[in-house]
């Protein structure tokens, strides 16, 4: 909680900060207001953000709540205003890390913490897939995954992104011999980081008796292929993948995209699998922790890492079989 409330302090002073430079600096206006009336904004913002802001500091939930609302309020209002007027995209970036702010903020002051479980609910829950279903079915549903989630998270994703950072004139003139050599860098880092999480699922669908999918993972702790050099391949791969794509299109906003993921993957979504990996494998999976990284592949590759390739979990129950650990 107190961690919230600090972060509602200096969201205040931000916010005051802001403003005042709003008042005597014109290119800061320009630049996060476009040709909105300040005046009439900071009737409002002033307010629902600083006021609310300084208030949620000093431990008032309600204000908290009103603070958090209204940023997100002004975060989809003033995207939708770059969006229409190609003003203000620099305001849009602002919000958008407040809005993240806020919202974490508002949970630590109401829950005491983030609620990171609250991903692994519903359809994304942890569990395991059929354990009786033929092989042949693993493989063909880790291809549908890789499929769909590529074309989301690596094609239509960064496309918005990047024409979102166009139409907001966030987009970074280059020359073109520049930019084609980043296209360059692009496509072969993404050719070789697909090749990765290629290996990876097809380790983890032939070897785990499963798919890369949380809600439908592996029934063993895949210790094979790319695993045996580093825990952690396709989250490697992944990120890997969107900063290339990001390169390819020089486009920043798409490598920081990429780079925000692996920062959500690896502070809640990895937690939580790897309880669970440590849950069903106990010491199988603390050996295998123990002698391969979290990140930082092993070279050259070992031959073999713990008792045997591939190690059979103790209950068919839960989550993922192929990543994670807290040491790196």
């Amino acid at each position: 909680m107190a961690r919230g409330r600090l972060y509602f302090a200096l969201q205040a002073l931000g916010g005051a900060a802001w403003w005042i430079a709003v008042a005597v600096l014109p290119g800061v206006r320009t630049a996060t207001l476009g040709s909105l009336d300040p005046v009439a904004v900071a009737v409002f913002d002033v307010p629902l953000f600083v006021v609310a802001s300084a208030l949620a500091a000093l431990g008032l939930r309600t204000a908290a709540v009103v603070t958090t609302v209204w940023t997100l309020l002004v975060l989809a209002a003033l995207a939708v205003w770059a969006t229409v007027t190609g003003e203000a995209g620099a305001g849009v970036l602002v919000m958008v890390g407040a809005a993240i702010g806020s919202v974490l903020a508002l949970a630590l002051v109401v829950l005491g913490r983030i609620p990171t479980e609250w991903v692994t609910t519903g359809p994304l829950r942890l569990r395991t897939a059929d354990p009786d279903a033929p092989r042949w079915r693993h493989v063909t549903a880790t291809a549908v995954q890789i499929v769909v989630f590529w074309g989301l998270f690596l094609g239509v994703f960064p496309l918005v992104i990047a024409a979102a950072e166009h139409r907001w004139r966030l987009h970074p003139t280059l020359p073109a011999p520049l930019a084609d050599g980043l296209a360059v860098v692009g496509a072969v880092v993404f050719a070789l980081a697909s090749a990765l999480g290629i290996a990876s699922a097809a380790a983890m669908s032939t070897k785990g008796d499963g798919t890369p999918l949380p809600s439908a993972t592996a029934n063993r702790l895949v210790v094979a292929g790319p695993y045996r050099s580093v825990r952690n391949p396709m989250a490697l791969a992944g990120i890997t993948q969107g900063a290339a794509v990001g390169l390819a299109m020089s486009s920043w906003l798409v490598v920081v995209y990429a780079v925000a993921g692996s920062v959500v993957w690896n502070c809640v979504v990895r937690p939580l699998e790897e309880a669970d990996l440590e849950a069903r494998f106990g010491d199988d999976f603390r050996r295998y922790a123990r002698q391969v990284r979290c990140w930082v592949p092993r070279w050259p590759v070992p031959a073999r890492v713990g008792a045997v390739p591939v190690l059979p979990g103790p209950t068919p129950g839960s989550a993922s079989a192929s990543v994670s650990s807290t040491r790196r």
